[in-house]
């Protein structure tokens, strides 16, 4: 998965012979999981069609700021636009339309979108030759890149003019590959590795049944997710779920037992900086597992168990530089036996969760947690979906690295 999946995009589209490649563009980041909106200039609609650029879109084309031909016409609000972005491109970008956004010229609904944009701003060049090499270009170039403005570099090539030189606009591929290592090389935890047990393990009783429980792993997952969105290589060492991941940053490791996700615990944990436990392990396991199938039987049966690797105890115990995130999901004394917890296991920060809170717990796509550090300051938070709960935990975590 691309970090760009579920970006919000908005490309802006210049009046320049390059408009022809916009197409391409929105296609390849509709491909990354983006989301696309596109805004034009006026003239831009000579060079490529609205129909082209909503179709593939999936959403309509902005290019004025409302019909001039419809009576009942809605204002297309810029605001609304520019605070929509997580980013915003301006494909091909004129030396037009980048003097303007040097100066604050605002005519057009563009220009007013780009000058009420939040978000990250890149801007791809296209036009001829001398025009790219004039020093009032160059000029330009400096001043949008001191406002905050990120410049993909024009290549080199043959131009509509026919000259042969620096001024064609980026290929579609290479926008995208420019965005996503730009973005990735400024998140926090760009370099990191960080290992997230997720879900739950089965016990083997015989070659049907098994000793489990009743997580999803979904909370882990999203953990993983968050991680991977900040930068981070992650190893999620996953229990038995119907759930699934896909990121170009995170590695899956499928396990089903306790032994088995401690042995792959064992081969990650040392070389980690972070490291979060929030599978729900079996504590104990059949002592002996049966070859074939048991049978039904007229009297009772027993089963005896014994007691599998506390995997978090191990992680705690052998931690150097590692920061160390256990969960607790608690039904009764829930502060108390975290903070034993967090005690006992030599953690940095734990996760409490109790089974009493309503729309908390397994197999919910909401949780309600409480964090408690090392220092047993607490932080109470509301009832969020998991994703939320993730970027919590994650702003928990980068505040006390860095204290």
């Amino acid at each position: 998965m691309s970090i760009l999946s579920g970006k919000k995009i908005l490309i802006g589209v210049t009046a320049g012979i390059a408009a022809y490649k916009t197409a391409g563009l929105v296609r390849l980041f509709i491909k990354t999981g983006a989301e696309v909106k596109v805004v034009m200039t006026p003239a831009a609609k000579d060079f490529v069609t609205p129909l082209t650029l909503s179709t593939l879109s999936k959403n309509p084309v902005y290019s004025s700021f409302f019909d001039k031909e419809d009576e009942n016409a809605v204002w297309n609000n810029h605001v609304d636009l520019g605070l929509w972005a997580d980013i915003m491109i301006i494909a091909p970008a004129t030396a037009n339309t980048l003097s303007k956004m040097a100066t604050g010229n605002s005519d057009n609904l563009l220009l007013a979108t780009y000058l009420s944009a939040k978000c990250l701003v890149y801007f791809a060049p296209a036009m001829d030759l001398d025009m790219y090499n004039h020093p009032s270009t160059h000029q330009t170039f400096k001043k949008l890149q001191g406002f905050g403005n990120i410049m993909i570099p024009a290549e080199s090539g043959e131009l509509a003019s026919g000259l042969v030189g620096q001024g064609r606009m980026a290929e579609p591929s290479t926008i995208i590959d420019f965005i996503e290592k730009d973005i990735l090389d400024k998140l926090p935890l760009k370099g990191r590795k960080v290992v997230i047990t997720a879900g739950p393990t089965f016990e083997a009783i015989d070659p049907v049944r098994f000793i489990g429980n009743h997580s999803s792993g979904k909370m882990g997952i999203e953990l993983a997710k968050e991680a991977a969105n900040l930068g981070a290589q992650v190893h999620l060492v996953l229990g038995p779920s119907s759930l699934t991941v896909h990121h170009s940053l995170i590695n899956v490791i499928n396990v089903i037992s306790a032994e088995e996700m401690y042995n792959a615990v064992v081969s990650v944990y040392h070389d980690c900086d972070i490291a979060i436990a929030s599978a729900a392990v079996a504590d104990y396991r059949p002592k002996n597992i049966y070859d074939q199938k048991i049978k039904k039987g007229d009297v009772g049966f027993s089963i005896e168990l014994e007691r599998t690797k506390d995997i978090l105890k191990w992680m705690g115990s052998e931690k150097k530089n590692q920061f160390l995130v256990g969960f607790a999901l608690e039904t009764e004394n829930e502060e108390e036996n975290a903070k034993n917890k967090l005690k006992n296991k030599n953690l940095d920060l734990i996760v409490l969760n109790s089974l009493n809170d309503k729309g908390a717990g397994f197999k919910k796509q909401t949780n309600k947690v409480t964090l408690i550090n090392h220092k047993l300051e607490i932080k109470a938070f509301d009832l969020k979906t998991k994703s939320e709960v993730a970027q919590d935990i994650f702003n928990e975590i980068n505040i006390l690295k860095n204290e």
